[in-house]
């Protein structure tokens, strides 16, 4: 069959590896892709900018040249409306595709989406066994009764419901992710994605790990949440990638936590630096960092570290399911700092119940400790989630807000000003974040000085534009690889946009990812490369 992902923004394993599975089992697959520039539900947010490079017709396009039988998207809430949109104007080009729905926006609200008519199928939870089931009744016709992860709307219009499954404990039985499927659309070799596990030992209130480790409905055949590939299955497929992307400059690890099993460490880094040799970065836990991971870490390479601070007030950090204490933060920042890794730190604001005193616990931290980048976040009251459920029992949101946010139709909360209630905890929030935007870049002697009266008085604007180009700064001061990988990808994608509304030819990103040298032939689902000259 032919099948076509539609996605937008930067690559998505998921989809990659939904891909390999299609094609392994005998699919032809395509992408239709969206850049959406200044729109891309992540980093820029400049909407008068956005219009001008909307490709979201060039999405249509590609499936109408493909002409699928099937389209599948993966959706985040932010994406989720423009997702039903796509799906709707295909249904309206050829009413006989059928439409494959998952990601964790799906797996939050599946009664919602399948309200959907353009919605044909949902993937609820891991995607592996469903996906290639929904693919073979597709492609056959018969409807032998419900299918495992999966919500149908039968014949007669009643919904079916299948048994959600335990999580696969073997994660080296799946094929290795599809970068083939982006090559065309992105310089993959300037932040090659990979992941050597699946889940978080965590379960943050507002992060959707929360649900989607509870979504099995057999709890006692529903397998361990936290799952790792073997060492020798990822440095395979990190050797084919080597050899096939010349212009690789590191490694990106997407993992939940990547240094869950100090034992899986002490066998993989030493094979990664010998056998790879080149930067990578990952995500961490303060729990999950101790001086010799730090150093390990830093012998094979590791450059960047992405940790989670998010509060720094002991006893509200346990309403929110992080049991880390303030010790086990500034252990982890000093070992990465002692070991020269970089550290970008992720804070909140806008936890509900959290008091303003912990912003100023964080100072302290940020003053001694001083990250590399802080990250800042708003909360975001997340489908599915315990802190959604929680915002609506104690009256932070209402129906009217959840119905909104269940559908997709709202969800960065705090940037609509109707729903802020406290002005002045939020005018003493944006003065915090401002500050811990621009302390890496302050001498000593400023930043421990530096409080909240010191900027109050700065207008809100100028504080967001002075704190946006200090990030740039510091990102570039620190060689952060993301900040260089991020604008040549908008570089590019603006240049092919611009060459397309003039009607003039575009250029692949295939020509940046597969030049000069030995280009392997890839059997992406044996991990076995047979080098031919180009």
């Amino acid at each position: 069959m032919r099948i076509t992902i539609v996605a937008l923004g930067s690559e998505q394993l998921g989809l990659s590896l939904l891909s390999a599975i299609a094609k392994r089992d005998g699919h032809e697959v395509s992408l239709a892709y969206s850049a959406s520039l200044f729109h891309d539900r992540w980093n820029l947010e400049i909407p008068w900018l956005a219009k001008y490079f909307d490709d979201r017709e060039e999405v249509l396009k590609t499936i109408r040249e493909e002409r699928p039988e099937v389209l599948v998207f993966s959706c985040i809430t932010a994406t989720y409306q423009w997702m039903l949109g796509i799906a709707a104007e295909a249904k309206a080009i050829d009413p006989s595709i059928k439409t494959i729905f998952g990601g964790v926006h799906v797996s939050a609200v599946p009664e919602i989406v399948i309200e959907n008519r353009q919605v044909d199928y949902l993937v609820v939870g891991e995607g592996e066994i469903a996906f290639p089931a929904i693919l073979n009744v597709v492609q056959t016709g018969k409807h032998d009764g419900p299918i495992d992860n999966t919500w149908f709307r039968d014949t007669d219009g009643s919904i079916v419901k299948g048994i959600q499954k335990g999580f696969n404990q073997d994660l080296d039985s799946l094929p290795a992710f599809d970068k083939t499927l982006w090559e065309n659309h992105l310089i993959i070799g300037d932040r090659y994605f990979t992941m050597a596990s699946r889940g978080c030992p965590y379960r943050c209130t507002f992060c959707f790990n929360n649900f989607f480790a509870e979504l099995p409905d057999d709890k006692k055949t529903k397998g361990k949440y936290v799952r790792l590939r073997s060492v020798e299955h990822v440095m395979a497929e990190l050797r084919d990638a080597r050899a096939r992307y010349k212009n690789l400059k590191y490694i990106d690890f997407q993992d939940d936590v990547f240094t869950t099993s100090k034992e899986w460490l002490q066998e993989f880094l030493p094979r990664y630096k010998a056998e790879i040799g080149l930067p990578f970065q990952c995500l961490t836990h303060p729990k999950y960092m101790d001086d010799e991971i730090a150093r390990w870490m830093s012998d094979a390479g590791c450059l960047w570290v992405q940790l989670g601070v998010q509060s720094m007030d002991e006893e509200f950090k346990s309403k929110i399911k992080r049991f880390e204490r303030s010790d086990h933060i500034k252990s982890a920042l000093g070992f990465m700092n002692k070991h020269g890794i970089k550290v970008k730190v992720d804070h909140m604001f806008g936890l509900p119940g959290e008091p303003v005193s912990a912003q100023e616990k964080a100072l302290d931290l940020y003053r001694e400790y001083v990250p590399a980048r802080i990250q800042t976040f708003w909360t975001c009251f997340l489908p599915g989630t315990e802190l959604m459920k929680e915002g609506l029992a104690d009256g932070i949101i209402n129906e009217a807000d959840a119905k909104r946010l269940n559908e997709g139709l709202d969800f960065y909360f705090y940037r609509n000003p109707e729903n802020i209630k406290n002005r002045e905890m939020m005018r003493a929030y944006k003065a915090y974040e401002f500050i811990f935007k621009i302390i890496p870049l302050l001498p000593k002697a400023v930043r421990m000085r530096i409080g909240l009266k010191h900027v109050l008085w700065i207008p809100d604007f100028a504080k967001s534009g002075i704190a946006f180009v200090g990030d740039i700064i510091i990102g570039f001061l620190n060689k952060n690889p993301d900040f260089s990988a991020y604008a040549r990808h908008n570089l590019f994608q603006m240049y092919c946009i611009v060459r397309r509304k003039l009607k003039l030819s575009v250029p692949k990103a295939s020509a940046l990812n597969l030049r000069m040298g030995i280009e392997p032939k890839v059997n992406p689902f044996l991990h076995e490369p047979v080098a031919k000259a180009v």
